[in-house]
């Protein structure tokens, strides 16, 4: 009996096992079918509160369709030929582009800074990156509020440091440019530290043996920056200035709050519509006038204006990260 033994387990191992081929089968079902499970959650939240959307937005914006009538007459495309006639529109454009460049550009340049000097040694670093945080978690009718009263014209902070240096008191919330700038500097108070928190991220991956060698070099602190920081974190600049962007082109809640503590509409970002976004116009006519047909096509327009100005930021974010290398 122990003579056979190796023989007859040889035997039973070189026979071909019932369970073996199912479990190389289910495990190659699990291969190929858990990465679809583990995202189609995603898929199908996306469909039903995104691609559902957007295509139904697509057919009402074909429609004449309000809230007084029962009845949706299939019009074509009058309503985009309306808006694009609209003044209204094209000044909600404007000012949208305005505040998006204003709070953007000057938001992404001190996010990168501030990672850059927190990705250098300092003591209480874990303090300082929570501290970065603070204002992306503040409530944004907060954040309003106080940036509202600290450009008051009459009581403000603002305009009581600029008047020690003999300037005269401004009216932030009348003017276009004074209200953009107002309403930009909110944006940036809020976002600022959540990119540079992104940028970080990204700056803790580049090898420190880089910036060794440009130490021993003789390389400053901003030409580290320049030639190191910036070409290594070219991706992730991508995506934080994509980002950027779409959230700039959808600025909301800053204007309409701020329109409120002026005294103006609530939507129709004060008096003379100095300061109305593309989503307040947006919600204006959809939720103001009722006329759903009209705001569907502005929402699309605004879509596609959405993707033309991610495309433009990529290819000269693309081409300024090349020209830094």
């Amino acid at each position: 009996m122990t003579t056979r033994a190796p023989e007859v387990m040889r035997a039973v191992k070189s026979e071909p096992g019932r369970h073996r081929p199912k479990g190389r089968l289910s495990h190659s079902l699990d291969m190929k079918a858990s990465p679809y499970a583990y995202v189609a959650p995603f898929f199908l939240l996306f469909c039903a509160f995104g691609l559902f959307p957007l295509i139904y937005t697509a057919w009402v914006s074909l429609h004449e369709w309000t809230l007084t009538s029962d009845e949706h007459t299939f019009i074509g495309l009058d309503n985009f030929s309306t808006l694009f006639g609209d003044d209204y529109f094209w000044n909600a454009t404007f000012n949208t582009l305005s505040i998006g460049i204003i709070s953007t550009v000057p938001q992404l340049v001190l996010a990168i800074w501030l990672a850059h000097l927190l990705n250098r040694p300092l003591k209480a670093q874990t303090f300082f990156r929570i501290t970065m945080l603070v204002p992306n978690v503040t409530s944004v009718v907060a954040v309003v509020v106080i940036f509202s009263q600290l450009f008051g014209r009459d009581y403000g902070v603002i305009n009581w440091v600029i008047g020690l240096v003999g300037v005269e008191p401004i009216a932030w919330h009348e003017g276009t440019a004074s209200s953009h700038v107002a309403i930009s500097v909110m944006i940036m108070w809020r976002w600022t530290g959540y990119n540079a928190l992104i940028f970080l991220a990204a700056m803790q991956a580049v090898p420190k043996e880089l910036y060794e060698a440009a130490t021993i070099d003789g390389a400053s602190s901003f030409k580290q920056l320049r030639k190191i920081t910036i070409p290594m974190i070219k991706p992730t600049i991508i995506f934080v200035v994509i980002v950027s962007t779409i959230g700039a082109m959808q600025i909301m809640a800053e204007p309409l709050l701020f329109g409120q503590t002026s005294g103006g509409g609530v939507a129709s970002g004060g008096p003379d519509r100095q300061f109305q976004t593309l989503s307040l116009y947006v919600y204006e006519v959809g939720f103001t006038s009722f006329d759903f047909g009209y705001a569907s096509a502005a929402s699309w327009v605004m879509f596609l204006f959405v993707l033309i100005a991610a495309g433009i930021n990529y290819l000269l974010t693309r081409r300024m990260g090349g020209a830094l290398k």
